[in-house]
């Protein structure tokens, strides 16, 4: 699985070939003869184990219930998927806090309907042969980063808070979808990764077992993924925004309730979709994330106040966001999941 981008830079706009985010406008009817709001929603990245939920969803018919006819598309990076949010060339969108957060310093249309990933699967991944059992052992070893994600940003943060600095690791700069590829090939040692997303695959592709230092375990912790909508089409139809968010929550948590059944919906949902046993592992992992103690028993989705303003200062302490607004800025509780 190639690693999903999180970068800060503009890049051009990602030209969708469904239809742009229409408020709504385009109907359909379902079997039964329901009148239904046809809904784009790009993903973050191909699919893979996390977006079980959304494809569980669908096939259920909870989007249906909630008067959705849900459109997943595949995404191309967090940063491309929250871009073509804002432009409405996607209704909705699933993707990485950093990236909003950095998207609307830059002036990008977009607000967040609720993080779902409330505690970050970042990690160093490495084979449990190496014999890392904490970030100490890192010294001295080589990890695999890609320059100027969220990952390789954050990372600095999580060696201070342990008692570590940069210099006490060699990170060598590789393209996202060569990190797993340099591990397996002895060229680093580890790789800077998500816990729900490289570690299966390497493990399923190595056939040797994967650990992690995980950053939530170890002092540093941040919102990760999440449902997106352009404001346009939040000002426009916020009666559409609020049902695709309530039904999203009620997915995730049918999905947490029947994981292995949510994993089998996503049967032929992409030419590139990972083996079974990854899709198990990548979502058996995603339910780990779903809280913070804040939010333990409540329905997936729904945010504190808190939480988002430790995820905006730990971003601003490593440089991804220079002008850290309020979380109304990034958050429209409005629209949000509740319970």
């Amino acid at each position: 699985m190639k690693l999903r981008r999180v970068a800060v830079g503009l890049v051009p706009l990602l030209l969708l070939t469904a239809a742009c985010g229409g408020g709504g406008t385009d109907k359909s009817k379902s079997a039964s003869g329901k009148e239904l709001d046809k809904v784009t929603l790009t993903l973050n990245w191909y699919p893979y184990g996390e977006h079980a939920p959304f494809y569980y969803g669908k096939k259920q018919g909870i989007y249906e219930k909630h008067g959705i006819d849900l459109q997943i598309q595949a995404g191309q990076g967090s940063q491309k998927t929250v871009q073509a949010t804002g432009a409405g060339q996607t209704d909705f969108g699933w993707a990485d806090t950093p990236a909003v957060l950095s998207a609307v310093g830059q002036g990008i249309p977009v607000k967040s309907l609720g993080v779902f990933l409330q505690t970050t699967p970042a990690s160093v991944q490495f084979f449990t042969e190496k014999n890392i059992k904490a970030p100490g052992d890192l010294k001295g070893k080589k990890i695999a980063g890609t320059a100027g994600d969220a990952l390789s940003k954050t990372f600095p943060v999580f060696l201070k808070k342990n008692g570590m600095s940069e210099s006490d690791v060699q990170i060598q700069n590789t393209d996202p979808a060569g990190k797993i590829a340099a591990v397996m090939s002895g060229k680093t040692d580890a790789l800077l990764g998500y816990a729900s997303d490289q570690g299966p695959t390497m493990q399923n592709k190595a056939g040797k077992q994967v650990s992690y230092l995980r950053f939530s375990e170890l002092g540093l912790n941040f919102y990760s993924n999440g449902l997106i909508v352009g404001t346009r089409l939040l000002k426009s139809d916020p009666d559409l925004a609020k049902r695709v968010a309530a039904a999203t929550s009620e997915a995730w948590a049918a999905a947490e309730q029947s994981p292995q059944p949510a994993v089998d919906s996503m049967q032929g949902a992409s030419a590139q979709l990972p083996p079974a046993e990854v899709l198990s592992d990548q979502f058996k992992t995603t339910v780990t994330l779903l809280h913070t103690d804040a939010t333990k028993g409540k329905a997936p989705g729904v945010n504190t106040e808190a939480d988002w303003k430790q995820t905006i200062d730990v971003f601003a302490q490593a440089g991804l966001v220079p002008d850290p607004k309020q979380p109304a800025d990034y958050w429209e509780t409005t629209a949000a999941p509740k319970g």
